[in-house]
């Protein structure tokens, strides 16, 4: 009896239970779910206007994109039959197109085509197009080569001003890397006037790179460096890397000094070396830097002057040390006399030297080498 009374009492409980919960409609039950959807719908619109707020400063990287893909050429260049099983060597790499006097012209990088030959290399446009160079020059000391081609409405880039690059600028870097054409990378300048690279076969002795972690991998070598007014301040060179890729530490040779190579290439088919006719001391050591004043080696000691040499008027001595040319951080004696081969003849230029304790500013004016000595 008990028991019954007791089933009965659970089941008169259960029911008043029923009566007193609230029936759930179909849209209460999921309100959870649209409570969820408005409030992503809500994320997205917020950031769409944020990203609207931004789009212009977003758009400059698809502007400088769009400037300067018609530009970029994609160089295909068959090694000679002495060249062709040799791992080492690449057969495609970039190039930028260039107008000087009202002709048209290619300027890459000299390694990307050095192992080939004129009828043996192919250019291929950003419109498809391919061509075949009229004429190859190029310097082995810069690693700058320099092809005429002739085809109607190419686009030539806009040639910027390497000098004026500082560190931390963003630039844009341009080419085919493994063979994928018109891609496009960005990144900062990431240092100046880098060198005692070791490239290759050794042939580039004047190095005064542009560092950027723009990604650059192999085949982008001779395409452009550009910075955010599309114009062309470097060339894509070389990378650091141990694995063979991009490790974020590529090097560009400035478009100052290119150009430079470029023009004396066209009108006269060589470089002329810069010349102030100084004597460096070969032995120049830690031990001789403290000797005559510095904390630690750096830079190079004149120890005389080249006979009729412009250099006594611009008030050097024996024994002062350069310490920097051109704003660059002087290592040694090779790397000043690569500087100055490779400037501008008739440029004047800014040093700091080291005499008795002080550093002291003197402009020089760089003179032709043949001017003063012979041609060997």
């Amino acid at each position: 009896m008990r028991q019954g009374t007791c089933v009965r009492g659970i089941h008169v409980a259960l029911l008043m239970l029923l009566i007193a919960v609230p029936k759930l409609s179909f849209a209460q039950a999921t309100s959870p779910t649209d409570a969820s959807f408005s409030e992503r719908e809500h994320q997205f619109a917020s950031l769409s206007r944020d990203v609207e707020a931004l789009s212009r400063e977003l758009s400059i990287y698809k502007r400088v994109a769009k400037l300067v893909s018609p530009s970029v050429v994609h160089v295909e260049a068959t090694p000679l039959p002495q060249y062709r099983f040799r791992r080492d060597i690449e057969e495609a790499g970039s190039a930028v197109l260039v107008r000087y006097r009202g002709k048209d012209y290619v300027l890459t990088n000299r390694h990307v085509i050095k192992h080939s030959q004129e009828d043996l290399i192919r250019l291929e446009l950003h419109d498809g197009r391919q061509l075949q160079p009229k004429q190859i020059w190029s310097d082995t000391d810069t690693d700058v080569a320099v092809m005429l081609v002739e085809s109607p409405n190419l686009v030539p880039a806009r040639i910027g001003n390497s000098d004026s690059a500082e560190i931390g600028d963003i630039v844009m870097a341009f080419g085919s890397p493994f063979n994928l054409r018109r891609s496009v990378t960005r990144g900062i300048i990431s240092a100046k006037g880098r060198s005692n690279l070791d490239l290759g076969e050794g042939e580039v002795v004047y190095q005064n790179f542009l560092q950027t972690d723009a990604a650059i991998n192999p085949g982008n070598s001779g395409g452009p460096l550009v910075n955010l007014r599309a114009e062309v301040i470097g060339l894509n060179t070389a990378i650091a890397s141990n694995s063979g890729g991009n490790e974020g530490i590529g090097f560009a040779i400035p478009i100052n000094i290119a150009v430079q190579i470029m023009r004396q290439l066209i009108e006269t088919g060589k470089v002329e070396d810069g010349f102030i006719g100084i004597q460096l001391d070969l032995d120049f050591d830690s031990a001789a830097a403290r000797l005559v004043g510095l904390s630690e080696l750096r830079g190079t000691r004149i120890t005389g002057f080249t006979q009729d040499s412009p250099a006594p008027g611009f008030d050097l001595r024996v024994n002062d040390v350069i310490l920097s040319f051109d704003g660059l951080q002087i290592q040694n004696k090779q790397h000043l006399i690569n500087l100055v081969k490779r400037t501008e003849i008739g440029r004047q230029v800014q040093v700091l030297v080291f005499r008795d304790r002080q550093i002291l500013t003197k402009f020089i004016r760089i003179g032709r080498r043949s001017d003063y000595l012979p041609t060997e």
